[in-house]
């Protein structure tokens, strides 16, 4: 992957956002400036994780700056008091009547649980620029047909390719939408040990993935429906495809402790830095330290059969503010709205920072100007699929962390005497134990927890 350079990255998006935006500027008027001058005086109060400090002055902090600057009725004060373990500080504030007009959002169901999340509808009805949020986006801040949360930070969950080592090899380059027999043999072939280069990173997300690339049907970790199919026979065989790969020394992280010493790294994320590793299993939010860093010719190809996995913060507007509007503005330029994100990619140019995050918004004028600066080809076209895309639930799905990782399963594995559901799939995966003697089990188990988390937050 080849950045433009940077003169010419200046030059484009400046060249860009002044002929989009040329004609309006000019009369933007005085009359709207006068408008908003009488509007009265607000003060609302924000909570981010995402703020760094003061002297640091991140991007997160200029966009403040930015906002208040173009809506001087509205004063934007930080909330320090939100800090440590995110939902208990929040929980702290609301029974204390302090919670922030707005605030990030570790998990929806949490918001939704305690009763913090404003009911966001009547303002994101007639919006134009939430209508430009793709619609799988918007439907997982949707509970109940009410919207209770802003997308903020989207990122794509996928593989990473080096095209270098492929090339070299003489090997065909895995690209976006490449089938899972393409998968296996990628892997595979580019497997040379004694060479210190391994086909993946890791093989345990195999099981979360390959569900939805086998069947469009089926969701990631097979959730769809309103329940999870882990008794699939999608599912059985993406255990038994991560433990082929284990079995076979096609992952860095099953190798032995003398075969990862041939290679040049200690760990994982070494090897790949290194140039060792075909394909990287990573989020987008990793290509800012890939640009800087990487030697090697790079793209991100998302996983197979093209499917885009999309991983979102979420912004809450808390219950009891008493500025709904000026709040919701504030959410909007500081996620998903034009304006906001338009002047987000303009700020990092003038100011040298780092966008973190790609645009939660499909707005045509959005993506050409984050990709005049951005031109990883199998970004874009993770972008033109995202009609067919699919949320990793962490952040969304009620009772999720237990379904996935957290529910104990009563089963003896190793050293644990009662495993818990990702401890057991995680030694299906290395060929402990065969995953379809336990899988009803597990499948039973994932989709109470599913339940209990409804139940939670009344549904």
């Amino acid at each position: 992957m080849k950045m433009l350079k940077p003169w010419l990255a200046i030059l484009t998006i400046i060249v860009f956002l002044i002929g989009c935006s040329k004609d309006t500027a000019t009369n933007t008027s005085k009359d709207e400036v006068k408008e908003e001058g009488n509007k009265d005086a607000v003060t609302i109060t924000f909570a981010s994780w995402a703020l760094g400090t003061e002297e640091e002055r991140n991007l997160e902090r200029i966009m403040i700056e930015e906002f208040q600057a173009q809506y001087p009725h509205i004063t934007v004060e930080i909330d320090e008091s939100i800090s440590g373990d995110w939902n208990d500080a929040l929980s702290a504030a609301a029974s204390a009547n302090a919670m922030p007009d707005v605030f990030m959002l570790a998990q929806i169901p949490t918001g939704l649980a305690n009763d913090w999340l404003l009911d966001l509808n009547e303002l994101t009805e007639n919006d134009e620029d939430f209508a430009q949020i793709p619609e799988v986006v918007r439907d997982s801040a949707t509970f109940e047909d009410t919207v209770v949360a802003l997308p903020k930070g989207q990122n794509f969950l996928g593989y990473f390719v080096n095209k270098d080592l492929y090339n070299q090899a003489n090997l065909n380059v895995p690209e976006h939408g490449f089938a899972i027999e393409e998968f296996v043999n990628s892997v595979r072939q580019i497997t040379n040990l004694n060479n210190g280069v391994v086909g993946i990173s890791n093989p345990h997300s195999i099981p979360d993935w390959y569900p939805a690339a086998a069947n469009e049907n089926i969701g990631w970790f097979t959730f769809s429906d309103e329940e999870y199919h882990l008794d699939s026979n999608e599912f059985i065989n993406g255990i038994n495809l991560a433990n082929n790969i284990v079995s076979n020394n096609y992952s860095f992280d099953s190798l032995t402790d003398d075969q990862q010493a041939s290679f040049n790294g200690e760990n994982d994320g070494e090897v790949w830095a290194a140039g060792g590793t075909g394909l990287r299993w990573d989020g987008t939010w990793a290509i800012p330290n890939y640009t800087e860093n990487l030697e090697f010719d790079w793209d991100f190809i998302g996983i197979p059969g093209g499917r885009t996995v999309i991983v979102n913060d979420y912004m809450g507007i808390s219950k009891s503010t008493k500025h709904a509007e000026e709040a919701y503005l504030f959410a909007k330029y500081m996620s998903f709205g034009k304006e906001g994100y338009m002047r987000r990619l303009e700020v990092a140019v003038e100011e040298d920072k780092v966008v973190n995050g790609l645009p939660a918004s499909a707005d045509p004028e959005v993506l050409d100007a984050y990709f005049e600066i951005q031109d990883l080809p199998g970004l874009r076209i993770a972008y033109e699929n995202l009609e067919n895309g699919i949320i990793e639930p962490v952040k969304t799905v009620p009772g999720y962390v237990q379904s996935r990782w957290e529910a104990p399963t009563g089963v003896a594995v190793g050293e644990s005497p009662n495993a818990n559901i990702s401890e057991l799939l995680g030694a299906s995966i290395r060929g402990e134990i065969k995953i379809e003697d336990y899988i009803s089990q597990i499948n039973e188990l994932a989709n109470q927890k599913y339940q209990e988390g409804k139940e939670a937050i009344g549904q």
